[in-house]
C-alpha cells in the first residue's frame, strides 16, 4: 500500500468517530485496503488518486446517516466502482465481502458488456437496474447519490461536453431523486452545481449579485429576525431563528421563468424558525402573525398534511418592513432534520429486513415502473413524474389521497386499487359529475362509478399522470391484445382445418374443460 493511502482514510475514520456511529470498522479498512489494490496507480482527472474519490463518497454517506451509518454501506461504497473500473468482478466482492456488501455494489455498478444501439437506451438499463436494486435495498440510491454529488463537485476537470450531459443529467434525475426521497440538502447542491455548468454566464451572474447584497441582506434579516426571536422568549417559546438564502437554481428558476429580473424577485429573503414541539410550531405562527401582514394565498400546512418524501413544516409568508415579502419555515427538529436528509434520516437498515413498504409510494411509483419492458417509457416516467408537486383528494370515507399535481380522477381510481381502476366508468367531484380527465384539485372528495363490464381504451394512456396507472393501463392493453390475437389465430386455424376436413390432433389435456378464472367485481 502506498504511503498516501492511509493518510486519505483518515478524514473518513474521523467522520465516524465524530458522527457517532457504531460500525465494524475492520471491515471499511479491509473494503479500503481492497480498493487501493484494485484502482492502483488509478489518478482521476484532477491528478488525484482515484481512491480520493470512492473515500469521499463514504464520508458524504455519514454525513447523511450520521449515527445510522453502517459497515456494509461503507464498505459498498469504497468498493463501488471496482467492478465498472478495474478487474476484480462482483463475485470476488461477494466472496470477500459477503452478500450483503455485493449486492449494493453491483446496483451501483452500471451495465457492462451489453449491446446497445442508442446511449439513450444504455441510460434507461442503467437507470432501471439501480432502482430495480433499490426497490431490494434503499441504501443503493443513497450512494448513488453520494456519488452524484462528489462527482458534480469535481466537474470543473472534465471537457465542456461532459460536463454539460452530467449536469443535464443530474438535473433531469438525480437531483429529482433526491427531491422524491426528501433529501433537501443534497437535492440543492446537486441543482445549483448543474446549474453552473449548464447556464454558466446566468450562475456567474446570480452568484455575483447575491454577494455584492450580502450585506445589505443580511442587515435586512436581523431586523426581522430579533424582534421574532424577542415575541417568541416574551411566549415561553425557546426557538432557533436562522435566515434562509435562496438557492441560486431557485432564483435563476424564478427569473426564467416569471421573466422576472433579479431586483423584481421580492421573496428573496426568508427565515426558518425551528422549535422543540409541534404546538409550538403553530404557536409561533400565531406570533410571527401577529408581527407581521401575512399574505393569505401564501400559507401552506405540511405538518397536518406532509408530503409523499415525509417533509413537514409550516410555510408562510408575511409582508416585512419596507414592503418586502419574507418566507417562513417553522418546523420542530425533527422535522427539519427529515427536511435535510429525507429516507437517510429516519432509515435504519438491519440485515434480512425488508425495505420500507412506503419508499415506492414516495417515488410516485417509479420503482414499479422500472419492472416495465420499455425501457424509453421507463425514462419518460423518471422525467415526467419525479419532480411533480402533489395534491391532496378525499374518499367520501375520508381518507386522505396524495398524487401528483394534475392527476385525473382517472388516477385517484388507480391509487384506490387497480381493479377498480380497470372497471371505472365515471367519477363524482364534491357530489357531481365529472369526466375521467378531470383534473384533481386540493380538497376534493372522490366518489368513484365502476361497472365490471367496463374496460380500459388506448385513449385512457393520453389522460393518465401518474407512472403506475399509465403502467397498469398498457400492461392490460399489451396483455388484451396478446389475447385478441389468441382468439384469431385459434379461428383461422379452425376455418383452415374445417376447409381441409381435418380436426385438432387431441392432447391429452385438451379433454379437460379450462378453468374459469374468478374476477372479482367492484362497484
Amino acid at each position: 500500500m502506498s504511503a498516501e493511502v492511509p493518510e486519505l482514510l483518515r478524514p473518513l475514520l474521523a467522520e465516524i468517530d465524530r458522527r457517532g456511529a457504531d460500525l465494524d470498522r475492520s471491515l471499511v479498512i479491509r473494503a479500503f485496503e481492497y480498493a487501493a489494490e484494485a484502482h492502483g496507480d488509478q489518478r482521476r482527472k484532477s491528478g488525484e488518486s482515484y481512491l480520493s474519490h470512492p473515500v469521499e463518497v463514504a464520508r458524504l454517506l455519514v454525513e447523511l446517516l450520521e449515527h445510522r451509518t453502517d459497515a456494509a454501506i461503507l464498505a459498498a461504497a469504497l468498493l463501488h466502482d471496482v467492478v465498472e473500473d478495474t478487474e476484480s468482478a462482483i463475485e470476488d466482492i461477494r466472496d470477500d465481502f459477503g452478500e450483503d456488501v455485493a449486492l449494493l455494489v453491483n446496483g451501483v455498478t452500471k451495465i457492462e458488456g451489453l449491446p446497445f444501439t442508442d446511449m439513450e437506451l444504455e441510460q434507461a438499463e442503467n437507470f432501471r437496474k439501480m432502482m430495480l436494486s433499490m426497490s431490494e435495498d434503499p441504501r443503493v440510491i443513497l450512494i448513488k447519490l453520494a456519488d452524484r454529488l462528489h462527482n458534480m463537485r469535481t466537474l470543473e476537470y472534465l471537457k465542456p461536453d461532459r460536463q454539460e450531459a452530467i449536469s443535464l443529467e443530474t438535473r433531469e434525475i438525480y437531483a429529482p431523486l433526491a427531491h422524491r426521497l426528501g433529501i433537501g440538502r443534497v437535492k440543492w447542491e446537486l441543482e445549483d452545481l448543474a446549474l453552473k455548468y449548464l447556464h454558466p454566464e446566468d450562475y456567474r451572474r446570480i452568484a455575483s449579485l447575491v454577494s455584492e447584497r450580502r450585506e445589505q441582506r443580511d442587515a435586512y434579516m436581523a431586523g426581522i429576525i430579533e424582534p421574532v426571536r424577542e415575541s417568541l422568549l416574551e411566549e415561553g417559546i425557546t426557538a432557533e431563528i436562522v435566515g434562509r438564502a435562496k438557492h441560486f437554481d431557485s432564483i435563476y428558476r424564478k427569473m426564467v421563468q416569471k421573466g422576472r429580473s433579479y431586483d423584481a424577485i421580492h421573496d428573496l429573503f426568508g427565515i426558518r424558525v425551528i422549535v422543540d414541539t409541534k404546538a409550538d410550531c403553530y404557536r409561533a405562527l400565531g406570533v410571527l402573525h401577529d408581527l407581521f401582514k401575512p399574505v393569505p394565498e401564501r400559507f401552506k400546512d405540511y405538518i397536518a398534511t406532509p408530503k409523499s418524501n415525509l417533509y413537514q413544516s409550516l410555510h408562510t409568508t408575511v409582508i416585512g418592513p419596507g414592503g418586502r415579502t419574507v418566507e417562513v419555515q417553522i418546523r420542530t427538529w425533527e422535522m427539519h432534520r427529515i427536511a435535510e436528509f429525507g429516507i437517510a434520516a429516519h432509515y435504519s437498515y438491519k440485515e434480512g429486513s425488508k425495505p420500507d413498504s412506503e419508499l415506492d409510494e414516495r417515488l410516485g411509483g417509479i420503482l414499479e415502473a422500472s419492472s416495465g419492458e420499455d425501457p424509453g417509457e421507463f425514462m419518460d416516467f423518471l422525467r415526467t413524474s419525479l419532480y411533480q408537486d402533489e395534491v391532496f383528494a378525499f374518499t367520501p370515507r375520508g381518507e386522505l389521497k396524495q398524487l401528483q399535481l394534475g392527476a385525473t380522477a382517472l388516477d385517484f381510481a388507480f391509487l384506490i386499487h387497480t381493479e377498480v381502476g380497470l372497471h371505472t366508468v365515471g367519477a363524482r367531484v364534491n357530489g357531481r359529475l365529472v369526466p375521467l380527465r378531470y383534473q384533481l384539485q386540493n380538497g376534493d372528495v372522490v366518489e368513484l362509478i365502476t361497472q365490471p363490464s367496463a374496460k380500459p381504451s388506448e385513449y385512457w394512456v393520453s389522460i393518465l399522470k401518474t407512472p403506475r396507472a399509465k403502467q397498469k393501463v398498457r400492461h392490460w392493453l399489451k396483455e388484451q391484445k396478446r389475447e385478441d390475437s389468441i382468439d384469431l389465430g385459434r379461428e383461422m386455424l379452425g376455418r383452415e382445418l374445417k376447409r381441409h376436413r381435418k380436426d385438432l390432433p387431441r392432447t391429452r389435456s385438451s379433454s379437460t374443460p379450462p378453468r374459469r378464472s374468478a374476477t372479482r367485481r367492484w362497484t
